[in-house]
């Protein structure tokens, strides 16, 4: 009789078209360990099916290409349109008739070991593959749209033969006198595109874990670029290397020089606050579409307060900021905190003003600013 361990290694690694057969061979042994082999061998199958039958789904645009009279259909996709760094890279890639690369997907659902194995595959069972680069220098001259496609009209280049029909995520590409279909979401549900998004997606994280050994202050290697707390961290420190996008910095810096000024009314808010006899509850309390800046107690009333900053009166007072649609935010995001926390009682909106103005600090506290 053989073994436990010699079963499992037959029905692991034989072929998952074969799993069927090979598990009746085994199915009238009674062991606890043969039985739950069996079970892990038609869960190897059942997902294999699975996959078969997405993998027909997401040729569906290719096979329509086909059918059309399209010989060499390519798929194209972009990846980097929104980091801080690093350039942004396209993919195009031409698989062949009905090739059914299994666990081609939109590159953001799979693990980077995954993206790796496929890349492999990928480039080994293409027609042809094409990778267009456009550098952050570039990105400032024009801006992101323009350098995508750009980075596409690049790669489509390279592809030899040249497509006769375009797949792309979600645009149609300018400048291109091939026919072609923007698919939403066509990384998910062109196979095409799907391995086109891998291809770039490899790529660039390669590239930018080169960049990491550069400016390894930066952590690129793990964020690739994006937005991260330790990049955004490094960027306060060290500022800006070669590869960062001027332009995407500058919004940056504007959101954190915004984002400073606010902590920095608020902090000074509650500490006047403090003075005035307030219990701070809380600070920041968020809902979906709306925040509250503090919330406090006094003399029995719950008080959400709004708290607004001004360096200067070019824009008129802080308190004028507090619009009517602001108002009517803070009222159902005050609402959420009072079904929350199941209060009961008196409750008020206050407003707190911090204006900056002729080298002094000025604050003005307002009670009962606006109601309900």
């Amino acid at each position: 009789m053989q073994s436990i361990k010699e079963i499992k290694e037959i029905l692991t690694t034989c072929p998952v078209e074969d799993v069927d057969n090979t598990c009746q061979l085994f199915e009238t042994d009674e062991r606890k360990g043969v039985q739950q082999a069996i079970v892990f061998a038609k869960k190897r199958l059942s997902a294999h099916l699975a996959e078969q039958e997405r993998l027909e789904l997401i040729l569906k645009y290719e096979r329509e290409c086909y059918a059309a009279g399209y010989e060499f259909v390519a798929g194209i996709d972009e990846v980097g349109r929104g980091p801080l760094a690093g350039p942004v890279v396209a993919g195009a890639v031409i698989l062949p008739r009905n090739c059914k690369i299994e666990g081609i997907n939109d590159s953001k659902k799979l693990s980077a070991k995954k993206r790796e194995e496929l890349n492999e595959i990928i480039l080994e069972q293409a027609v042809s593959y094409g990778i267009g680069v456009v550098s952050p220098e570039r990105i400032d001259e024009t801006n992101i749209s323009l350098a995508v496609f750009e980075a596409m009209r690049d790669a489509i280049g390279q592809l030899c033969p040249s497509p006769d029909y375009i797949l792309a995520d979600a645009v149609t590409i300018p400048q291109v006198p091939i026919p072609q279909k923007g698919i939403i979401k066509g990384d998910a549900k062109s196979a095409s595109i799907g391995a086109a998004s891998i291809i770039a997606k490899v790529y660039r994280d390669r590239l930018m874990a080169e960049y990491d050994k550069v400016y390894p202050e930066y952590g690129f290697a793990s964020n690739a670029g994006y937005g991260s707390a330790a990049h955004m961290a490094a960027l306060r420190v060290h500022g800006e290397t070669p590869i960062h996008r001027k332009t995407f910095l500058r919004n940056f810096h504007e959101e954190e020089t915004n984002r400073e000024k606010g902590v920095y009314g608020e902090e000074l808010a509650v500490k006047q606050m403090k003075k005035m006899g307030y219990k701070i509850l809380e600070r920041n309390f968020k809902r979906a579409g709306g925040e509250i800046d503090i919330i406090a107690e006094k003399d029995g009333y719950t008080v959400f307060v709004e708290v607004k900053y001004r360096k200067g009166r070019t824009m008129g007072e802080p308190s004028e900021a507090v619009t009517k649609g602001k108002q009517e935010n803070i009222i159902q995001t005050a609402e959420k905190y009072i079904s929350e926390k199941e209060l009961d009682g008196d409750f008020r909106f206050d407003v707190a003003e911090v204006l900056e103005e002729d080298n002094k600090k000025y604050f003005r506290y307002t009670e009962n600013a606006f109601t309900k």
